[in-house]
């Protein structure tokens, strides 16, 4: 089964084994409004915990994308190259990198669904 953390800065990681989905949180896409465009690191590149890794950039805002874990990048969703409003769609769904997780333990310094909604009611 796929358990879900948060970053405080928004990003998600959907964990299935020892691969996690990195994208940007419902609450991040709505604050964010119209995603125009994503920059994405290349498969094979390492990203760090707590590191930036690329980038979102809406009509609104440019905001930095961090990695909830350390690994290796080994998927990027090229869908979003054509269609970055998919993040819009359904954030959830609409990830930005597949990663393999280099160290689990680092999961534990992230937010649950109940910790990152009572977050989420704090921010305005």
């Amino acid at each position: 089964m796929s358990k879900i953390y948060y970053l405080p800065s928004h990003e998600y990681i959907i964990v299935d084994g020892n691969e996690g989905r990195i994208g940007i949180s419902e609450f991040a896409a709505k604050e964010l409004g119209t995603v125009t465009y994503v920059d994405m690191p290349e498969e094979g590149d390492e990203v760090v915990a707590g590191e930036e890794f690329g980038a979102v950039e809406s009509r609104k805002a440019a905001s930095d994308l961090f990695s909830p874990v350390s690994g290796e990048v080994l998927e990027v969703n090229e869908e979003l190259a054509d269609n970055p409003r998919l993040i819009n769609n359904a954030p959830l769904e609409a990830w930005i990198i597949k990663v393999k997780i280099a160290d689990p333990a680092q999961l534990n310094d992230l937010m649950d669904d109940a910790a990152y909604a009572e977050f989420c009611k704090n921010q305005h």
